[in-house]
């Protein structure tokens, strides 16, 4: 039996350390390749950390809550894997080579010399036990099943081609095989099946058919629901005259601002309960207060500066104190906007896809972008990098703290793709599962503090960028058409640039051409 320790990896961006959020083993589990062992918080997000083989857990080294260093140890595994001498510690067979092939290191880290790789060991098939009962002869089919099915054994390799199979272990979870992955879906298959072997008094058929559709990766809905429809119903099919729910959940659903087709039902036969609408709610607190809690007897409370909010206040500080800000605001009348929104979510083509004006917003700001070049560019104090393509950054809210996830190469995106990346880049903010990779190379941002109720404000610029635009709240207000006082949709332009590099006029042009795209949506066929 051979011991091995995995090292704490830098998971991107050459992070230093990372805190122990919650461990997925315990000591005395077994664990197989690509299975999740703990997830970590960085500066950036929240990570899980598979494992790169395959034994037996004989330790956990640090606690959860521990903030650690890149490269220490924080598992113990036993395997019967050989391992070479002196080879002790890696994050898998062939050592943190792996780890550096496989993501972005800093300077410091990537100086390091790689370890010796470990030489390729043979595997050596284990003796197979005498069966206690006798097993019926397999059939032609079963014989000719592939090896695959076979628990995998751990084995030492070469480092230099760790991580370049794709059924190799993965450094991050989604880099590699699929297939060793435990899923996350297994509660639900359990409750499937036993919902199955239940149904099966009535009709054996139909519990199978229960069972496959309750099983499929891409199923949303609960295992309750499946039963009781016993068929696959698409979650983009759903609206809000067809969600299962009573009057009076409906009416919380409106109060609290909950949109019934987002809130995963777990009620008998997918009904949505009361306490699924609140939790829904409380994943979206940060949009609004839905509850207040009372003093307390503690009369301070001490919460330590690390993490997301430490990443925060090192970005919002080098911005604020380096680059020059300047800020310009305009009303705009966004009745045409508003307009479009509502055709848009009636049409076909956006069936089952989220539309706000955040959406046109964002075609608007593409828009101008390309018309006003140097805003969308990063000052280096040496050079001036005119970015000819753009990442935009959204501005998310979420309980861990303010991060800033991007659409990469969003002028390529038609509005219906815009509408997909904007919906899936909020939903993974709100789980808590962005990337260090999905808030890097932003080249401007939108921060839409219109869904707090603020008209505008001055928001700082994301390092690395020139210019942020902040949308405020759209509401009725007096608005003069034609001569008369109407009552029109409106709202306020923000924006914040650096002035080093954008002079007021490029800013004021910059402005206009996204107040136009606003009051006239049409500008976008252009």
């Amino acid at each position: 039996m051979a011991v091995a320790e995995f090292p704490l990896p830098d998971v991107g961006e050459g992070l230093t350390e990372a805190e122990i959020v919650q461990w997925r083993v315990a000591i005395g589990d077994e664990i197989a390749v690509d299975q999740v062992l703990v997830e970590i918080e960085t500066a950036k997000s929240l990570v899980e950390l598979p494992s790169p083989f395959a034994g037996t857990v004989t330790g956990l080294l640090v606690s959860e809550g521990d903030t650690v260093e890149v490269g220490r140890p924080i598992i113990r595994v036993e395997s019967e894997a050989s391992v070479a001498s002196g080879a002790s510690v890696g994050p898998r067979p062939g050592g943190a080579a792996a780890v550096a092939d496989s993501v972005p290191t800093s300077p410091a880290v990537a100086s390091t010399p790689p370890a010796a790789p470990a030489p390729v060991v043979p595997v050596v098939p284990a003796p197979t036990a005498p069966a206690p009962v006798a097993a019926p002869a397999p059939t032609p089919a079963a014989a000719a099943a592939p090896a695959a099915a076979v628990p995998p054994q751990p084995v030492a390799v070469d480092a230099s081609v760790v991580g370049t199979d794709e059924s190799s272990g993965a450094v991050l979870v989604g880099y590699g095989s699929a297939t060793s992955s435990p899923s996350r879906r297994k509660p639900g298959a359990r409750r499937a099946a036993a919902l199955a072997a239940e149904a099966s008094r009535a009709s054996s058929a139909d519990a199978a058919a229960a069972a496959e559709v309750a099983t499929d990766p891409g199923e949303d809905s609960t295992a309750e629901a499946v039963a009781a429809q016993g068929s696959n119903p698409a979650r983009t099919s759903r609206t809000a005259t067809n969600v299962l729910a009573k009057p009076p959940i409906r009416k919380l659903a409106k109060d609290l601002g909950v949109e019934l087709t987002a809130v995963v039902a777990t009620g008998l036969a997918g009904e949505v309960t009361r306490d699924d609408v609140i939790r829904h709610a409380k994943q979206a607190s940060v949009f609004r207060n839905i509850e207040t809690p009372e003093w307390g007897d503690v009369r301070r409370e001490t919460l330590p500066v690390k993490g997301v909010r430490k990443a925060i206040a090192t970005a919002m500080t080098t911005s604020a104190f380096t680059a020059p800000h300047v800020s310009l605001f305009v009303d705009v009348d966004a009745t045409r906007t508003m307009e479009f929104v509502k055709r848009l979510k009636s049409s076909p083509t956006f069936a089952g896809v989220k539309v706000s004006p955040l959406l046109i917003i964002a075609k608007a700001v593409i828009w101008a972008v390309r018309r006003n070049r140097s805003v969308n560019s990063t000052w280096t104090d040496r050079e001036i990098i005119v970015h000819h393509f753009v990442n935009l950054g959204i501005a998310a809210a979420t309980p861990r703290g303010l991060i800033v996830p991007n659409i990469k190469d969003a002028q390529d995106m038609s509005l219906l793709e815009l509408a997909q990346a904007l919906e899936e880049l909020t939903l993974t903010a709100r789980d808590g599962k962005t990337t260090p990779q999905q808030m890097a190379d932003g080249t401007v941002t939108i921060t839409n503090i219109g869904v707090f109720g603020m008209d505008t404000g001055t928001p700082i610029l994301n390092p690395g960028e020139v210019a942020i635009v902040a949308m405020g709240t759209i509401k009725p207000k007096p608005w003069v058409v034609d001569g008369e006082v109407r009552s029109r949709m409106v709202t306020t332009v923000g924006a914040s640039f650096d002035h080093r590099v954008v002079d007021g006029d490029v800013a004021s042009r910059f402005v206009h051409d996204v107040a136009s795209v606003i009051e006239e949506p049409a500008l976008l066929l252009d």
